[in-house]
């Protein structure tokens, strides 16, 4: 097996990375400053489906009378549109890859996120007694970073 100069000299660093552990990919990737920026942008984008997320919740709950279940899977489907958009364009500089084939795992990894959302959602909701609106927004920043990872490791990887 060769030493890790060794493969770093025969690899591009990007490429050495990839063939590491988990976990000291994890360690490498915490250690570069454009990683953090890219969490930094997810936030920002993530922000903004947060708020577009709440309140189509809101507006579905309150003034329609939609169930809240139903109406967090209708906040989720406006909020992810919004979402991958931003986060293509601008998070991950996405535009160099297949939009489609981009779409599909940013899609794949958001429904992941969302289903570990709504069961904390509904934990809260039916086992805490919490009200909704809050609830929802507990559930969204709990599924936050299982969200990131999957999106910058998978739907827009290099």
């Amino acid at each position: 097996m060769p030493q890790r100069g060794t493969l770093c000299a025969h690899m591009s660093d990007e490429a050495a990375t990839v063939a590491l552990p988990l976990h000291r990919r994890v360690r490498h990737g915490l250690q570069h400053p454009k990683n953090w920026l890219q969490f930094v942008r997810f936030g920002l984008v993530g922000a903004s489906g947060y708020a577009v997320n709440l309140a189509i919740f809101t507006l579905a709950v309150h003034p329609l009378g939609i169930g809240y279940r139903v109406a967090s899977v209708l906040a989720f489907l406006v909020s992810v549109l919004n979402n991958f958009w931003w986060n293509r364009h601008w998070t991950f500089d996405g535009r160099g890859g297949h939009a489609g084939f981009q779409a599909a795992r940013f899609f794949v990894v958001s429904v992941t996120a969302f289903a570990f959302s709504y069961v904390v959602l509904v934990g809260l909701v039916e086992g805490a007694g919490l009200a909704k609106v809050l609830a929802q927004a507990i559930a969204i920043v709990a599924a936050t970073p299982l969200n990131f990872l999957g999106q910058k490791l998978w739907s827009f990887r290099r």
